[in-house]
């Protein structure tokens, strides 16, 4: 289970995901979720120290500013590289990567060799399925193998930093960056963010193939209110520690030895002018001795407007009179590299001189810069592995086209299956219809990286290539475009329904694929509403129409409200934003190659008004009841529950899981105990089964979540086959943190649940001792 733990030296393990058996029973084996978990931050190493401090000391104060200058690609010049710039994102081309490091190490004073780092979110160019689809697998492995090779081919041309993971819980659906992270749930997101980091940064990230990781945006970047990205977000304290805190813990726990500060203010104060989220928690509480930069201009925006000193650029939160007040609250906060805006740089001399900062202060941010360059192994190896002409061999190698398209099809998750229309059978005349159809484009998702559309095999190419003779009809074109130019979001004729309809009469099965554009996901991309886009909802109904059986396949980063398309569609596969190989794992899917095992990592709401629902919501006074009126319910939704909750999915077989024991009735404070639960294929197909466990408080200081995911381990079992799985529960399953951020454990009963979702109703409970 996740513990916050301080750091230890620990030798970094292997995400060991158990295979079944042939058939019978498989033994108990530790869960994968523990597995990826488990801390392997190392501590400092005192050559890398006396080497950072003998460089430390032979700097400058403007090289030392130098150092924690971060520069994107458009405003890096050659003439501040032989000054001594620090680092350079979002260069990828690996002949000016290349071209840039060559002067830092031979014309600048000192040859200190520069960090290169770029966005590889989910694949730099072979792109895997968004986070948010990773987190649907309910599979570190899923997770593991996407950085692995984004981080490899990452490494290739040049870079040695990713700000990556993403890893913000978010219950908000209309925020367009839920499709970075894994979702509602802090376990979930812990578990793999902890795998991704192990991926990215390997046993020793000085190797080749590796990168540093920079897990972001610390910290509650994902609660913005009413979605908006860069929104205020305001929590109290236990929330803030419960919820949002566990997933950046994790994967500091893990190794990763840089992070990001947010945009986004929490409770008044700016993430990147937060001393109590960067000096107190990250570099205090946990010991975090890497380097923190700061968001795009985020440092700047902490300025009120209009912008003063200098009288131009990005300012907003009013907590800074101008850009050498924010350039001092950012550095004495804890910002250690300042990227985009240049205000530490240019006003630092000015501020040591004014003692707004201290010298001590601008040392231990280059120290903690050096300390990453010099555990890179940058000083011995500033170039990439690779000459750029060498470079284009290593994308896209099959190894992890292969690990992209079994990510994909892992990831899919099965919505409906009414009358068990799926699998449908490749020997029948198959119509792929749908705006995005024959769509490469937005296949890739948001924050693609180094992706190019060409990489991405449609639908309709997969789907062909499984089902020969194929037919296709677009239906209606969705929109591309970016704000502000986004009146409408396409789909808004229906000229081209008549030929969707027709190209369906003539086939004997339909595969309609909808959804939205990679651009209503992602960055500055909030929704305002969750429906599918334009008229997508009536060619459903067009296609419905004619009888023939179909399916609809959702590409999205989001979840969506599907109330009404429920109603008219028997079959519905949710595949996120799949990747490169899309076209070829829905095929897998649709047709049964692959039977789906994904689970949502996200409730989906019936409709907007809902949001926003969670599954691990407290109860309050009244919880809800549709029955009778005074109490938390909506009027004119007779449910309390979303449409699809969290941890939903079905599959092309049928599962029992069963027989929920624990270990011991009572427990110290500071003990644990085991929970075994067994899950059973009781269908005809071997397939994938998610077994998750719960646990609940009934009673405590501070009221507690209805449920908590504490362990879930994937299951692959053929028909008749069983599986017992164990986890382990002990005080970070069943204390929590209060509203002083102080961590406590109280005694009296936890209820443990088990099953297939967060609806879970097996039960067993213990009792934590006096």
């Amino acid at each position: 289970m996740f513990r916050f733990r301080p750091r230890t030296a620990v030798a970094v393990s292997i995400l060991a995901l158990g295979a079944s058996a042939a058939g019978g029973v498989v033994a108990a084996t530790q869960s994968s979720d523990e597995q990826a978990l488990q801390p392997t931050r190392q501590p400092a190493d005192r050559r890398i120290e006396s080497r950072v401090n003998n460089l430390l000391s032979k700097m400058t104060l403007e090289e030392k500013l130098e150092q924690i200058q971060l520069l994107p690609d458009f405003l890096v010049t050659e003439a501040e590289v032989r000054k001594g710039l620090g680092s350079v994102l979002s260069v990828t081309d690996a002949t000016r990567i290349r071209e840039l490091q060559r002067i830092a190490v031979e014309e600048s004073r000192l040859k200190i060799p520069m960090l290169f780092a770029f966005d590889t979110i989910h694949g730099f160019r072979t792109v895997f399925p968004i986070p948010l689809a990773a987190g649907a697998s309910f599979d570190p492995q899923v997770a593991f193998d996407d950085h692995t090779y984004g981080a490899r081919e990452s490494a290739a041309v040049g870079l040695k930093q990713t700000y990556a993971p993403m890893v913000d819980v978010s219950h908000e659906p209309r925020w367009g960056r839920i499709a970075e992270a894994a979702g509602e749930d802090p376990y979930l997101n812990a578990v793999l963010a902890a795998a991704r980091v192990k991926a990215i940064q390997g046993a020793d990230y000085s190797a080749p193939d590796k990168l540093v990781a920079s897990p972001k945006h610390f910290a509650a970047y994902g609660q913005p209110e009413g979605g908006r990205d860069y929104n205020t977000t305001d929590m109290s304290e236990q929330r803030l520690w419960n919820f949002y805190l566990p997933p950046f813990k994790a994967a500091i726990d893990a190794g990763a030895d840089t992070a990001m500060c947010s945009f986004n203010a929490i409770n008044g104060v700016p993430g990147c002018g937060n001393d109590y989220l960067m000096n107190q928690i990250l570099k205090g509480r946990w010991d975090f001795d890497g380097f923190v930069e700061g968001d795009w201009t985020a440092v700047a925006e902490m300025r009120a407007c209009p912008p003063k000193t200098p009288d131009s650029g990005e300012c907003g939160h009013g907590v800074a009179a101008d850009g050498p007040a924010a350039a001092a609250l950012a550095l004495n906060s804890g910002v250690d590299s300042e990227m985009t805006s240049t205000l530490i740089r240019d006003f630092g001399a000015q501020l040591l001189r004014e003692r707004r900062i201290s010298m001590r202060r601008i040392d231990d941010a280059v120290r903690r810069i050096l300390r990453i360059k010099f555990r890179a192994g940058l000083f011995e190896h500033p170039y990439a592995p690779f000459t750029p002409d060498q470079v284009e061999a290593q994308m896209l190698r099959p190894d992890a086209v292969a690990a992209a398209r079994k990510a994909s099809s892992r990831s899919m998750v099965l919505l409906r299956n009414q009358g068990g229309i799926l699998p449908l059978d490749p020997s029948k005349k198959t119509a792929v219809i749908g705006p995005l159809a024959k769509n490469q484009h937005d296949m890739l998702g948001p924050w693609w990286g180094a992706g190019r559309d060409t990489d991405a095999v449609t639908v309709f190419a997969g789907i062909d290539e499984q089902s020969p003779g194929a037919t296709y009809a677009e239906g209606c074109k969705l929109s591309n475009t970016e704000p502000p130019h986004t009146d409408a979001e396409g789909c808004g004729s229906e000229a081209g329904f008549a030929e969707a309809v027709a190209v369906a009469q003539a086939a004997d099965q339909v595969v309609l694929a909808l959804g939205e554009t990679r651009e209503m996901s992602g960055e500055a991309a909030a929704r305002s509403t969750l429906d599918l886009p334009g008229k997508q909802e009536d060619l459903i109904k067009a296609i419905k129409a004619t009888g023939k059986p179909f399916v609809i396949v959702l590409f999205n980063g989001r979840p969506l409200a599907l109330e009404d398309v429920v109603a008219d569609a028997p079959a519905i596969l949710e595949a996120w934003f799949p990747g490169v190989q899309a076209g070829p794992a829905v095929a897998d899917v649709v047709f049964g190659k692959v039977n789906p095992g994904g689970k949502l990592p996200v409730s989906f709401p019936r409709r907007l008004g809902q949001v926003p629902i969670y599954y691990n919501h407290e109860r309050t006074g009244r919880p809800c009841n549709p029955d009778v009126k005074w109490n938390s319910r909506y009027r004119d939704i007779p449910s309390c529950s979303p449409l699809y909750e969290f941890g939903y999915g079905l599959s092309y077989t049928t599962f029992e899981v069963s027989n929920l024991q624990l270990s011991s009735s009572t427990v110290s404070k500071n003990g644990s105990l085991k929970a075994s639960v067994t899950v059973t294929n009781t269908g005809s197909r071997k397939g994938d089964e998610v077994v998750q466990l719960y646990i609940h408080d009934p009673v405590a200081s501070i009221s507690q979540p209805v449920r908590r995911l504490r362990g879930f381990e994937r299951v692959a079992l053929d028909p008749s086959q069983s599986r017992t799985v164990t986890f382990t529960l002990d005080k970070s399953d069943f204390g929590f943190y209060d509203n002083r951020g102080k961590f406590i454990v109280e005694p009296g009963q936890i209820d443990v649940y088990a099953g297939n979702s967060s609806s879970a109703d097996m039960k067993q409970s213990f009792t934590v001792r006096r």
